[in-house]
């Protein structure tokens, strides 16, 4: 599907099939010598199906379109080796465009997916190791392609448009949004969705990802937004009130974890088992790998946060980590 936002601003909607996020809201920005197409769907036939079908609609050619990706994610990026051509640029942030790098050249990914479900005691807990398809990674893109790095502040004019990026991080390390101050329209990735939250998942204790991600919301709600163009589901004009419901969903996912940890200390597999989910599942017994996961990956953002401001002490043993209520 295609929808036409302003002059020159389509909306191609992406279809996600078997996922939850049902599809990905990919943009492009058409001008008279080069276009820009932010974000591009899943590695997957269907996909590369409905972009090629809604670039010939539009008659879009790639050698003269540009790539922007907002974040790493493989619903985000999958498709750029269908897309990219000897005289476009596809560009990144610095941090984003050195996970796919890495990845290419160490199976990133997959490792990092390995070593959660042993940190976050999902292992322990009987969750099998990961299969050969994992979920996680294989929709992403096969190759390894050279990016253009994007930084906070840099410009891209496209279309009668000026876009600035907006370094977001919490999504992902380096999530990065698009704004235009004269429309005041952000493109916004998966920083900001309707109806559903964004996963802020902790996937190696190495950062506060819920805190950059407060951070993040508080940047951008600062700006002037009329428009928020998002990577999934409809369109959002009412900025700062959906950024309230969204922080106010985190306040309230810290104080269940805090009622969840007492003395006893905990891994984030047995604190999200007992954490409220507003997922179709009954039980935690019917969430499948992948689902844990993501689960996991949430309670350790909000449990390492609680670390980080001081609610909750951690310990490790044995390259598990444990959460327990912090007496000082």
């Amino acid at each position: 599907m295609i929808e036409q936002i302003l002059r020159n601003l389509y909306r191609i909607e992406i279809p996600l099939p078997n996922n939850p996020l049902k599809a990905l809201n990919s943009y492009l920005i058409r001008g008279e010598e080069r276009s820009l197409l932010v974000d591009t769907g899943f590695n997957l036939e269907a996909c590369w199906r409905a972009m090629e079908q809604a670039l010939k609609e539009l008659n879009v050619s790639m050698a003269n379109t540009d790539l922007f990706i907002t974040h790493y994610h493989s619903d985000h990026i999958g498709l750029i080796g269908h897309l990219v051509t000897p005289t476009n640029t596809v560009f990144i942030s610095e941090k984003d465009g050195r996970m796919i790098e890495a990845d290419y050249r160490e199976n990133l990914f997959r490792n990092r997916s390995a070593k959660h479900l042993y940190q976050s005691g999902l292992l322990a807990e009987g969750v099998p190791n990961l299969p050969e398809e994992n979920a996680i990674v294989k929709y992403a893109s096969k190759a390894f392609f050279n990016f253009t790095t994007r930084y906070e502040g840099d410009w891209i004019n496209v279309g009668g448009y000026r876009f600035q990026c907006v370094e977001t991080p919490g999504h992902t390390a380096g999530h990065i949004c698009l704004y235009e101050p004269d429309r005041k329209i952000l493109i916004a990735g998966d920083h900001v969705l309707t109806k559903i939250t964004p996963n802020i998942g902790l996937w190696l204790v190495d950062h506060d990802a819920l805190g950059d991600y407060l951070h993040s919301l508080d940047k951008t709600a600062a700006l002037e937004v009329e428009l928020v163009l998002p990577g999934h589901r409809a369109l959002i004009y009412n900025f700062r009130e959906r950024v309230e419901e969204i922080k106010q969903h985190h306040f309230q996912r810290i104080q269940n974890v805090l009622d969840i940890v007492g003395d006893v200390p905990m891994t984030a597999a047995q604190v999200a088992r007992q954490m409220k989910w507003d997922l179709s599942f009954k039980d935690w017994e019917y969430f499948p790998i992948n689902a844990k996961m993501h689960a996991a990956g949430e309670a350790m953002s909000h449990l390492y946060h609680l670390v980080i401001t001081g609610g909750l002490a951690m310990t490790e043993e044995k390259g598990i980590y444990y959460f327990y209520q912090n007496k000082f």
